[in-house]
């Protein structure tokens, strides 16, 4: 049984998807603030939190760069606000995902399924297809580990899938729909600016200069593409 943690200051919202949850088949655990959510995730094995972003004492930023230390479980953001900056500041700090306020309940287990998908399949030590090599990266899906040149670098699950459809796909441009669809397994809805910053993100982790990107190219008006060299 999946454990998912709950984090919002308005209790009504924390127990209607306590209900929505434990409905689903999980084990569901919660808490006020940021400071109760890092100390749930001390003391207990969490797969995903739903995490918000504005509450008292430590909000979820805050609480997600903490989270962000030593974890890389899913983290998606229930937020009432549908500014842009909020939604870029959350998914550039490291959230796989957000929904905002009034959520359809439907929608938000969707999420939660997909995102626990792709962090249970990044756990598994069973080898599927081995080393890839572009440049300097060395990308081993068995061992879910990423290096460039030679240093291990972290990627969140989201940033690791990205990676290995680019690199599985060398010289093939990906529209940002498409990246969403196969990455997110969802239908595209704000995908361009979702994409864009977790490739922002991912470029700050295996590229020298990410400004002048030597793997992950531009191709203006048609999406992205891994070089091969």
């Amino acid at each position: 049984m999946y454990t998912v943690l709950v984090c919002d200051d308005e209790k009504d919202i924390v127990s209607a998807l306590k209900i929505y949850l434990t409905a689903d088949g999980y084990n569901v655990l919660t808490a006020e603030n940021g400071d109760e959510a890092l100390e749930e995730i001390e003391h207990n094995e969490v797969h995903l939190v739903l995490l918000d972003i504005m509450m008292p004492k430590t909000d979820g930023l805050t609480a997600l760069m903490k989270i962000r230390e030593n974890h890389n479980m899913p983290v998606i953001f229930t937020t009432a606000k549908s500014e842009d900056n909020d939604i870029i500041l959350g998914l550039n700090l490291g959230a796989d995902d957000y929904i905002t306020k009034p959520f359809n309940p439907v929608e938000l287990l969707a999420r939660v399924r997909s995102q626990l998908r792709r962090y249970t399949m990044l756990g598994s030590t069973k080898p599927q297809d081995g080393v890839r090599v572009i440049g300097g990266i060395e990308l081993n899906d068995a061992a879910k580990t990423v290096t460039v040149d030679g240093d291990p670098v972290s990627l969140t699950p989201t940033e690791y899938q990205i990676l290995k459809l680019l690199a599985d796909h060398p010289g093939q441009v990906f529209s940002p729909a498409d990246i969403y669809r196969k990455v997110w397994k969802d239908e595209p809805y704000g995908a361009e600016a979702t994409v864009a910053v977790h490739i922002r993100h991912l470029r700050e982790k295996i590229e020298i200069n990410p400004t002048k990107p030597r793997y992950i190219k531009v191709v203006w008006g048609q999406g992205y593409r891994m070089e091969d060299k």
